[in-house]
């Protein structure tokens, strides 16, 4: 795979490729320098990506497993899993204040899951991977898939109920 190439599959990975691992990291710059890392490690092994079906995903699970790695590590001890906050420019103060709110209430919910649980949620919810994708990124299979993410969704409901008292339809 020449360099042309190379940058033409991975550009557009590459942001969510750094989504993923700042999802993980929390961190804007240890999720840059893994995403660095893993560009770098999938340069090395470019003559070897065209057997690969789907980069992307292939990608996605690498970042993944780096990041993953980088937690586990002592020198990321400081480093938690927390969910990122999203904006949106066109809302009005008050509506902008009560969705923060919200979004800071689901994280909390959030970062009490099981890790697998937070990951699934992450990729199908947020970065809205289909499951096949999903499948490659975290070598699963396809109903292992499904029952985590039925799993992680129906304890963050029934956690959102219990910890806030409130009846989520």
């Amino acid at each position: 795979m020449n360099q042309q190439k190379f940058i033409a599959v991975f550009k557009e990975v590459q942001h969510k490729m750094y989504f993923l691992s700042k999802r993980l990291l929390t961190s804007h710059e240890e999720a840059a320098d893994a995403v660095q890392e893993v560009m770098a490690k999938l340069w090395e092994k470019r003559d070897t990506l065209e057997k690969v079906k789907n980069k992307e995903a292939y990608a996605m699970q690498m970042v993944k497993n780096f990041s993953l790695d980088r937690l586990k590590s002592k020198q990321a001890g400081h480093l938690r899993i927390v969910h990122s906050n999203y904006e949106d420019d066109h809302r009005n103060a008050q509506e902008e204040m009560e969705r923060k709110a919200k979004v800071t209430m689901v994280q909390n919910v959030i970062n009490t899951l099981p890790e697998q649980y937070k990951v699934v949620l992450q990729l199908r919810d947020i970065q809205q991977y289909d499951f096949e994708a999903i499948e490659r990124i975290l070598d699963m299979k396809a109903t292992a898939v499904r029952v985590t993410l039925s799993r992680a969704r129906k304890m963050l409901k029934e956690k959102i109920e219990e910890q806030y008292q409130i009846d989520i339809a």
